[in-house]
């Protein structure tokens, strides 16, 4: 039994990744749009009803890109549909510290459950346009808000340095507005 399993998996070659699929490389053309709006509070509505089930939630997150129109859109390999994003496509829930060797790295929560470093490639800036608070930049153009609790945990994580307070992730380091 096992031999025809090993065997299987190596026909299948390497597993799929659902958490981070290759978006990168996906480039269809536009299929349309689809009635899926992402409202100011990070909650997913199709055709005008919620949508409750988390793991659909976390597979439409996963294969959602925002391209240099602006617009988000949802890839597969074969398709590609437009979607609203009112203001983020996804929240930051959560921030941990999180210590790797001799240095303590920043862990953002996403509302999907995905757990990103904070660092130059996922980096903090602040939305002005919601009062200045903190906000994260994403792979594939995407952003995420952080939560109250977030926030507030980002402020209690900050140090005081020459009366600025900085957040310090690894080597990434951002400074908090006064």
């Amino acid at each position: 039994m096992d031999d025809s399993l090993e065997s299987l998996t190596a026909k299948i070659g390497s597993p799929r990744n659902y958490d981070s699929p290759p978006l990168h490389l996906w480039h269809p053309e536009l299929s349309g749009d689809i009635p899926i709006v992402i409202n100011a509070q990070g909650e997913w509505y199709h055709d005008g009803g919620k949508i409750e089930r988390d793991s659909l939630v976390r597979l439409f997150a996963s294969i959602l890109r925002r391209e240099e129109d602006g617009e988000y859109y949802l890839l597969t390999p074969a398709e590609k549909w437009r979607i609203t994003v009112e203001r983020h496509a996804l929240l930051v829930t959560d921030i941990e510290v999180v210590e790797e060797g001799d240095k303590h790295l920043l862990e953002a929560t996403l509302n999907t459950g995905k757990r990103v470093t904070i660092d130059q490639q996922c980096s903090l800036f602040l939305d002005h346009e919601v009062g200045g608070i903190a906000a994260l930049h994403l792979p594939h153009g995407l952003t995420a808000l952080c939560t109250r609790a977030a926030w507030y945990r980002l402020v209690e994580l900050a140090e005081m340095r020459d009366k600025q307070a900085v957040l310090t992730s690894g080597d990434y380091e951002f400074a908090m507005p006064t």
